[in-house]
């Protein structure tokens, strides 16, 4: 589909103290896997491989065939253990305890986690802890991973995070840290502001007009795009939102092309291109989700939008101004149910310009109002825009024109403008 990073949830053994079952339940069943995050067994730790998944030697062969399909391989950093861990057994005095000396088990309201014990950041032997972590990321980086999504990161103390980012980069310059942190503005900007490399952001929960342009002006018009680089993750292991569980197909296309194009990095977690929408009723979490169970998909099922993110994908590829954030600008429109930004080439020589039906039931037609002297085109000239998902090819005049989108047939247009531009006025900072 044109990606160039596949991202795993933890490949560590699984403990099976507190395992849970499907559907997140307390009591396991013979078969389930139990939670991925719920890491270290009798097989090892954070240094090893699922037996249920292969061996080093496995991984390091998938490693290097995804280089050689031109991926990176991210993983998943979640520095938590399960009641098996050998940590627990080696160093019980890396974990807190309850005042009747049992190890205290993770929780972040209303959520709990009887299958994980967090690690005492602070304890007195703090030292020789975050040097064992530090050691971990040092282990997957030899074997060929740079790319981290750091889980919870904000249930952490800043200063770990500070040093060990600083750490690694001393060694390892190109090595990228995802913050993972869905919590409060000052919170993730201040994780982005100590050295992480990416954030995920509220993209999930901003489906209007109003909350996508006050959101994205926020990240990209304020001194917060100085320091925060937003990923766009359409879909997350623990979060569907309402949107995709009863849009049907036309949201899962409406929500891709506004990942891909409002954002210079974005992602999706499986099951996205297959549209999958079913949801435990009354929440964002996934139906028999993945977290709790084996999964089998049927890949080329009715309903999938493979082709759909592979276009798009392309289209990033061949579009510089779809990979920065920098030069995002909104434009009007006389129909709130469409949105409508352009972005320009580092260079100003190529735009592009965004229009999508935030409408996933009706047909939406209404005006644009294109910048012209912005991007440097003449006023009251006749001019070709050219739709890079399909290739069809409008001639258009002035300002403002028609644009007609049916979430049936096609959520969104992507135009380029062939001629090129001239990048012309003013800055947009």
């Amino acid at each position: 589909m044109g990606f160039d990073v596949v991202y795993l949830p933890p490949i560590h053994p699984i403990g099976t103290s507190f395992r849970k079952g499907r559907e997140n339940a307390l009591q396991s069943e013979a078969g389930d896997p139990g939670s991925p995050w719920a890491i270290g067994s009798d097989a090892g730790g954070h240094k090893a491989v699922d037996p249920g998944l292969g061996t080093l030697d496995d991984f390091d062969a998938f490693v290097g065939e995804a280089h050689r399909l031109g991926l990176e391989v991210a993983l998943d950093l979640a520095y938590q253990c399960s009641p098996d861990h050998p940590y627990v057994r080696q160093h019980p005095e890396w974990f807190s305890r309850r005042p009747d000396g049992t190890i205290q088990y993770a929780e972040n309201p209303p959520k709990k986690y009887q299958d994980i014990y967090p690690f005492d950041f602070g304890c007195d032997a703090w030292a020789d802890l975050w040097a064992e972590l530090k050691s971990v990321v040092e282990f997957w980086i030899c074997r060929g991973v740079t790319i981290f999504r750091v889980d919870n990161p904000h249930t952490k103390p800043y200063r770990f995070w500070e040093w060990l980012i600083r750490e690694i980069r001393q060694e390892h310059p190109n090595a990228i840290f995802l913050a993972e942190a869905f919590t409060r503005p000052k919170v993730m900007a201040y994780l982005a502001k100590l050295g992480f490399t990416q954030s995920y952001t509220y993209f999930t929960w901003r489906n209007t007009k109003a909350e996508l342009t006050g959101y994205f002006t926020e990240l990209t018009r304020t001194d917060l795009a100085e320091f925060f680089r937003p990923n766009l993750f359409a879909n997350t292991p623990d979060i569907l939102h309402a949107y995709l569980q009863h849009g049907g197909p036309a949201a899962f296309r409406v929500r891709l092309i506004l990942a891909a194009t409002l954002g210079a990095t974005y992602g999706i977690y499986s099951g996205f291109e297959l549209c999958e929408n079913r949801a435990v009723a009354g929440t964002e979490e996934y139906l028999e989700s993945e977290k709790y169970q084996y999964r089998q998909w049927d890949w080329d099922r009715p309903g999938h939008i493979r082709e759909l993110i592979t276009a798009v994908n392309r289209t990033r590829r061949q579009h510089t101004a779809l990979q920065s954030n920098e030069s995002l600008m909104f434009c009007q429109t006389d129909n709130d149910h469409l949105i409508a930004f352009c972005k320009l080439s580092p260079e100003r020589s190529r735009a592009v310009l965004v229009v999508v039906n935030l409408d996933v039931e009706s047909l939406q037609h209404g005006h644009v109002q294109v910048p012209l002297e912005h991007l440097g085109l003449p006023v009251r000239e006749p001019y070709d825009v050219v739709d890079l998902l399909d290739g069809t090819r409008y001639a258009w005049r002035d300002e403002w024109n028609y644009v007609k989108l049916d979430p049936r047939a096609g959520a969104a247009h992507i135009f380029e403008f062939p001629g090129g531009v001239r990048g012309g006025a003013s800055a947009v900072r």
